[in-house]
């Protein structure tokens, strides 16, 4: 049960990193990607080190994206 949580999770996560929604800017995505990063380690789906993973993604993949 927990492994399909996290895995649900994770996905939701990465499907936003991937296809943010519509009317999203850059910046919004960042912070939505961050506060589901924050909420998943406080739910106990990730540990710190994962967390740490998602953000640098985010980071990463937002800076990208706001320069296009």
């Amino acid at each position: 049960m927990y492994e399909d949580r996290k895995a649900q999770a994770l996905e939701t996560w990465h499907a936003l990193l991937s296809k943010p929604e519509i009317r999203m800017t850059a910046q919004e995505q960042y912070e939505e990607l961050l506060r589901l990063a924050e909420e998943y380690l406080k739910q106990g789906f990730i540990d710190r080190e994962e967390r740490k993973g998602l953000v640098s993604e985010a980071t990463q993949d937002t800076h990208w994206r706001s320069k296009a």
